[in-house]
């Protein structure tokens, strides 16, 4: 585990490329992957942290021996807390901590590498054009989107979807309007966030719905092919299919 010391990227792209794998890497643990998450998190070991890599990839692991390291820190600790309180309020916490290292890690980066105000100031806008992690994890994202999509009366469209939430909103676009051309499906669509990476739809990608709580996922965040969504009559997303109470 090297936290991905060895990647250096140097442009405003590249430090924006690595701060978007650590972030997708953070979310998938909070969200898609949390089981695993929380089962890695055992209270009774030592200092754990919460390491997202530029491949998409994460780890919970102990933090670096070296002083000073060779990038900034996760939060330390974050296992202790975990049965100590709800595990809606464990996640939420994890996140504003991963939220706080993922700006940390690419301004460590711009600094290393002599951003200037200019720089900084487009990395930043880029960083912040994205949902948080804590507004993913703690579905404020989802509520922006929604609260967007009812001025846009996006959610009309939607709700026609429901009982097969397995097309693409692609698809059914063109179900419902076969006149309907690429740029003004961007814009009927275009406040739609994945609930699992937080990102903005896109009319070459496939989505998937979810029949609990409605929200919208990218495929491959999910996990699921068009074939395969061809086969799901009602489509529950991971969040939904691993909800129950905690001991």
């Amino acid at each position: 585990m090297d936290g991905g010391a060895h990647n250096n990227p140097r442009t405003v792209e590249e430090v924006f490329g690595d701060f978007k794998g650590r972030r997708n890497a953070l979310i998938k643990a909070l969200t898609t992957e949390v089981e695993d998450f929380f089962q890695l998190c055992d209270p009774e070991k030592e200092n754990l942290c919460l390491y997202g890599f530029p491949n998409e990839h994460w780890e919970v692991n102990l933090p670096a021996e070296e002083v000073p390291p060779e990038l900034p820190e996760p939060a330390l600790g974050i296992n202790f807390a975990r049965d100590g309180m709800q595990e809606k309020d464990w996640l939420a916490l994890v996140a504003v901590h991963s939220d706080a290292w993922l700006l940390s890690v690419a301004f460590y980066f711009g600094a290393r590498f002599g951003f200037d105000k200019a720089d900084r100031k487009r990395l930043f806008s880029m960083m912040n054009d994205l949902p948080t992690i804590f507004e993913v994890v703690t579905g404020a994202a989802k509520k922006q989107a929604k609260d967007k999509s009812s001025v846009s009366n996006h959610s009309g469209s939607k709700s026609k979807s429901n009982s097969k939430p397995s097309n693409s909103s692609k698809a059914q676009a063109k179900d419902e309007d076969e006149g309907l051309d690429e740029e003004e499906e961007e814009d009927e669509h275009g406040d739609t966030l994945c609930g699992a990476c937080g990102e903005n739809y896109a009319s070459d990608e496939f989505w998937i719905c979810c029949d609990i709580c409605e929200t919208w996922f990218h495929g491959k965040c999910v996990k699921i092919t068009p074939a395969r969504a061809e086969h799901i009559k009602h489509y529950k997303c991971p969040s939904c299919s691993n909800k129950r109470a905690r001991p």
